[in-house]
């Protein structure tokens, strides 16, 4: 018996010991973690657009994705973007007529308020950039664009 023979019917073997249609799930390494807390505006800014993304994907059953606009957008922000909505005709929280496949929050500074980058990923050569400002005391969204309040 040749070595290409044994190893096919070694893998045959496994099948057969396994239960056809078993897989083998090979270790991917160390645990992933995420970690936050309430008071930090990057990680509120994180847990929205999180959130937001799940709601929009799941087709927003049961208006989870109003009540998160609600809940992490300031009210005035909240009219501004119902108009940008309806002159663009695309959600104006991802600035798209889709939803993305992945998303990232960077933190970007400023003085008396937190500005995040978020990046939002299409596919495998394609991703956006927007800048969202919160409040630091409230903590709310009060505005989401290309550039910055600061126009940065």
């Amino acid at each position: 018996m040749n070595s290409k023979t044994r190893t096919v019917l070694a893998a045959g073997v496994l099948a057969v010991a396994l239960g056809f249609g078993a897989t083998v799930q090979a270790s991917a390494g160390t645990p992933r973690s995420v970690s936050g807390k309430p008071s930090d505006n990057i990680t509120r800014i994180a847990d929205f657009y999180g959130a937001y993304i799940d709601a929009v994907t799941d087709e927003d059953s049961g208006g989870l994705g109003e009540a998160l606009r609600s809940h992490y957008l300031t009210a005035g922000f909240q009219k501004e973007l119902n108009a940008w909505e309806e002159k663009n005709h695309a959600n104006g929280v991802l600035r798209a007529q889709n939803v993305p496949l992945a998303w990232k929050v960077t933190d970007n500074g400023t003085a008396d308020h937190t500005e995040a980058v978020i990046t939002l990923t299409w596919s495998r050569s394609s991703t956006t950039k927007l800048i969202v400002d919160m409040t630091r005391g409230s903590h709310k969204i009060f505005h989401i664009g290309e550039k910055g309040i600061d126009g940065k």
